[in-house]
């Protein structure tokens, strides 16, 4: 217990009488941290801490990875965490031990009674504020604004690809339109390269052409596996699969994600989810993908991104007992006890003439935050009467000129959620266009115009510069084993709906909820047959599947117990 005799080798503590340090020191948590852990990371609730033992470190996210912050230290008799306090805002910085700290923690509300019941304690505070402000301020103006800098058409797929993976990662970059900003390209890039050049961190030349895996490799994002066997490997790395990392890892599995893309999957390019529970002012999709990466990764779950899985095979493991071998593209190979397949879907290509060959040339499926920058000013359409349609169509009316929706329904309150129609009547450059579909998509190199027809009436052919297509999803499972069950469509079956098949090949028990016909081969999220398309159902099925894998991985392992 923290005694007031304690509290005194703090500046502002110093004024006060004995009475009333005894008195706070009553209400402060007594905190003890080891080593290296950390007593408070960035963007956690803030709180007051005076460092009675001990001395910390600083740490402060700067584009995307933690950099200590070698000129700030903190040492016995210190105090910190005002200023986010103050500023009503979570915590700025990250703490870690160097030695064995003890540390005196006040919450938001006794902190602030301390500075109203006190003027000597508040003049102190505020004069470390102020230091501390100004050194954040100097701190700003020293810190690059990127760390890749991207040079390329925006009709460039490897370009278009290379910015939606850093953005859906979190990593600023800044791009250079070699179309339209030559001009301040710096002289030393290369004027004879027709696709994407990329720098990273001021001095890494991508090796030409570069990719968006040679991207991810020079950022020292992890592309391979490094272990041989896992307790579960995660295909996938939307909303399904990250929650089973995070549940799994927190849990002491050894986990291993995949994902081909970037964290977040079809949900990370979402320009805003308004009604996922907790967040009341609403998410965009790369936020909360970037939150659960970064909590995944904090637990141990190991994660290898712009791979792709090729093929899984049952097998019996190093260790004994049934098991699945996991083949990436490029040859790695992995053995695994169960895998949680979270793969999501893929989005439902629109068949209408010209559109196949302007893909990534004014034709996009999806729409990601970073084509904000090629729409402003411009026509843009959206295909589609869906959630993401409506989200994407309220953010890009913040860039374009117009935003036109295309809808085949006759009402598009029947498929979007009501917030977001009420939303969009608000808007004033936003058209909604029911009974309407794509008839002929044109242009010379790039998007140039649209054919549309409406019910009953004859086509119209009108400019457009952008259209996004968000028409609903496939699930792209042919290259899953030929033995696993999935419905007409190509969804895979789990639970009652593999019990009675013939597929079924273990007697001994019903599959659990989540499992496929394949004993310790679970799938959650949008691939999964009658799934809730919804990215709440998908991190709620991840997190299932999880508490799965552990009553399988029981049941596999007294059955090896009792066969040896």
């Amino acid at each position: 217990m923290i005694t007031g005799e304690e509290l005194r080798i703090c500046k502002v503590f110093e004024c006060l009488d004995a009475a009333e340090r005894d008195r706070l020191a009553t209400k402060a948590a007594d905190i003890y941290v080891r080593p290296d852990e950390y007593l408070i990371r960035e963007g956690e609730t803030a709180h007051f801490f005076v460092l009675l033992e001990g001395r910390m470190k600083l740490y402060k996210e700067v584009m995307g990875r933690d950099k200590f912050i070698d000129e700030v230290k903190y040492a016995a008799g210190d105090f910190f965490g005002e200023v986010p306090i103050l500023l009503g805002s979570a915590s700025l910085a990250s703490l870690q031990a160097a030695t064995w700290c003890r540390v005196a923690r006040f919450d938001r509300q006794q902190f602030q009674e301390l500075i109203q019941d006190s003027e000597k304690c508040s003049a102190v505070i505020m004069q470390a504020m102020n230091s501390r402000l100004l050194r954040v301020q100097q701190y700003a103006m020293e810190t690059p604004s990127a760390r890749v800098l991207v040079v390329g058409s925006q009709y460039d797929t490897d370009c278009r690809d290379i910015r939606t993976f850093l953005a859906m990662n979190r990593i600023p970059y800044e791009w250079l339109d070699r179309d339209n900003e030559a001009d301040r390209i710096p002289s030393c890039m290369p004027k004879d390269v027709d696709g994407p050049a990329v720098v990273v961190d001021h001095a890494f030349w991508v090796p030409q052409p570069p990719t968006v895996r040679k991207v991810a490799q020079a950022l020292g994002i992890r592309t391979h596996p490094t272990k041989p066997m896992y307790d579960v490997v995660i295909v996938g790395g939307g909303p399904a699969g990250l929650a089973a990392a995070v549940y799994g890892a927190s849990e002491g599995l050894c986990v291993l994600l995949v994902e081909r893309n970037a964290a977040g999957g079809q949900a990370g390019t979402s320009t805003r989810i308004e009604n996922y529970l907790g967040f009341p002012n609403g998410v965009s999709g790369d936020e909360l993908s970037e939150k659960a990466l970064r909590q995944a990764t904090r637990f141990g779950a190991e994660m290898v991104l712009t791979r792709t899985v090729v093929n899984i095979e049952a097998m019996t493991i190093d260790h004994g007992g049934h098991g699945y071998c996991v083949e990436l593209d490029g040859g790695d190979r992995v053995q695994t006890r169960t895998v949680i397949l979270a793969t999501g879907v893929d989005w439902r290509r629109l068949e209408a003439p010209g559109v196949e060959d302007l893909i990534g040339r004014g034709v996009l499926y999806g729409a990601a935050r970073t084509e904000s920058q090629t729409v402003i000013g411009k026509d843009v359409f959206i295909v589609g009467g869906g959630n993401s349609a409506g989200q994407a169509a309220m953010y890009f009316t913040n860039y374009a000129r117009s935003v036109t929706m295309l809808v085949r329904g006759p009402k598009v309150e029947f498929t979007m959620s009501q917030y977001l129609v009420d939303q969009l009547a608000k808007k004033c450059n936003v058209s909604i266009e029911t009974n309407t579909v794509v008839v002929e998509a044109t242009g010379d190199g790039h998007l140039e115009s649209l054919t549309t027809q409406t019910k009953d009436e004859a086509p119209y052919t009108r400019k457009a510069d952008a259209l996004f297509v968000m028409i609903g999803a496939d699930a792209n499972t042919s290259w899953l084993p030929k033995g696993i069950e999935r419905d007409e469509r190509g969804y895979i079956c789990t639970g009652r709906d593999v019990v009675d098949l013939p597929g079924w090949d273990n007697r001994r028990r019903t599959p659990y909820m989540l499992e496929t016909n394949m004993p310790g081969f679970f799938c959650a999220g949008d691939v999964r047959h009658e799934s809730i398309k919804r990215v709440s159902s998908g991190v709620g099925e991840g997190s299932m599947a999880i508490a799965f894998v552990h009553q399988y991985l029981a049941l596999d392992d007294h059955a090896r117990l009792k066969a040896s």
